[in-house]
């Protein structure tokens, strides 16, 4: 699932630390490599010696660059021997997809299921998604190909996309996109939805490896398609993840006119929920699109507009999950570091370790934010020991 890189000899590892690793493996100089890239051999040789966060952008256009995948560059995170059993059952039952095996006893129970599956997602409890899943999954397919009914196919395509997410998040590139693919087979026989969702996954692995303009093609795509086989409430919702994956996607390309475009449309869809709901285990509304533009402004440099729009939804209240509310935090702390604020970068990141811990041990911001923290760091500072610790880094 990917490839893993070993780790640069640099103090605290990250992915940063992959790139003169991988550079120096392809033959390639800083210089050589900058002008491929298009970026400046001075913020090269800063990201690889610690003194600038590698953003996932700019990750992007080194991996291209060097003829890599944008998760080949990051690095995958470890399967945990404890979960390496969870995971083989995973595949197993991802490969019966076209197995009908014996329909689970109590069909009535697989929407709780998956209900109570969402919940451990939402609190980012990886662990705990991993040992559940194969069964879900299972229950789900079996009972599908059982009563063929839209109701069963779509649960079943709302169990790929958390297969999507838990692959995504440990960056395990081959299992995404084999889960999308079986997604979208689910959505042919779902409700309608389904394939928006689908298409918000699908362009989600397109995100993952660092192909941005053909994610965006696919949300394009889907928009269209949404427009015209949606109705109501699922219109409104399918759009709006759809309009929230395409500002990430033209953030990371730094294609301001774009991401405006999909930021205006998200607002637009956003103004018909008072207040943000869950369906199909992913979340829209005000409230999202907000951590949705917080991390686009960041990506495209704008850093005060992006603690500016932070400032104000946490003054509100939150009441997203983990799963957005790490990030949230995590994207705070890129700002505030891009600004020269060490401190209050360190006080957004024990955040985001507090609120969703299991998500920062493997995301490639966190694991960023950390090294560069700790290589600037000049004096000893208990707080950075102690998260340095908790993250299970050298310090």
């Amino acid at each position: 699932m990917g490839k893993t890189h070993t780790m640069s000899a640099t103090k605290i590892p990250g992915p940063g630390a992959n790139v003169a690793v991988c550079r120096k493996a392809r033959g390639f100089s800083q210089v050589a490599l900058a002008r491929r890239a298009g970026v400046s051999v001075s913020l090269l040789s800063k990201i690889e010696v610690g003194d600038r966060a590698l953003t996932q952008g700019i990750a992007a256009a080194l991996a291209q660059a060097m003829g890599l995948t944008l998760d080949e560059l990051l690095g995958t995170a470890p399967v945990e021997r404890a979960e390496e059993k969870s995971l083989a059952a995973l595949n197993y039952a991802i490969r019966r997809f076209d197995i009908p095996d014996t329909p689970p006893s109590h069909p009535e129970d697989l929407p709780r299921e998956l209900a109570e599956l969402n919940e451990h997602r939402y609190r980012t409890e990886f662990s705990a998604v991993l040992q559940k899943l194969p069964g879900v999954l299972t229950d789900a397919t079996n009972c599908a190909h059982a009563t063929q009914s839209p109701d069963a196919w779509t649960r079943v395509a709302d169990a790929y996309s958390v297969v999507y997410w838990l692959a995504a998040r440990h960056r395990w590139l081959h299992l995404a996109e084999l889960a999308v693919m079986k997604q979208r087979l689910a959505a042919e026989r779902a409700h309608p939805i389904a394939a928006t969702v689908a298409a918000r996954d699908e362009a989600g692995a397109f995100l993952n490896s660092g192909d941005f303009a053909g994610g965006l093609a696919i949300v394009d795509r889907a928009v269209v398609e949404a427009e015209t086989t949606l109705r109501g409430r699922d219109r409104a919702y399918g759009l709006g993840i759809l309009h929230l994956r395409g500002l990430t996607l033209a953030g990371r390309l730094k294609e301001k006119e774009t991401a405006e475009r999909h930021i205006e449309a998200a607002w637009q869809v956003a103004e018909e929920f008072p207040e943000d709901i869950e369906d199909h285990g992913i979340h829209f509304g005000p409230e999202n699109t907000a951590v949705h533009v917080i991390s686009t402004a960041s990506d495209m440099e704008d850093y005060r507009e992006s603690l500016n729009t932070a400032d104000d939804l946490v003054r509100g209240g939150l009441t997203l999950p983990a799963t957005r509310v790490g990030p949230l935090h995590m994207n705070i702390s890129r700002s505030k570091l891009a600004l020269g604020d060490r401190s209050g970068a360190l006080e957004s990141l024990e955040a985001a370790w507090d609120v969703a811990p299991e998500m920062a041990r493997v995301h490639p911001t966190s694991q960023e934010l950390m090294r560069v923290l700790t290589s600037l760091h000049r004096r000893s500072n208990p707080r950075l020991t102690r998260l340095a610790k908790r993250a299970g880094v050298p310090f």
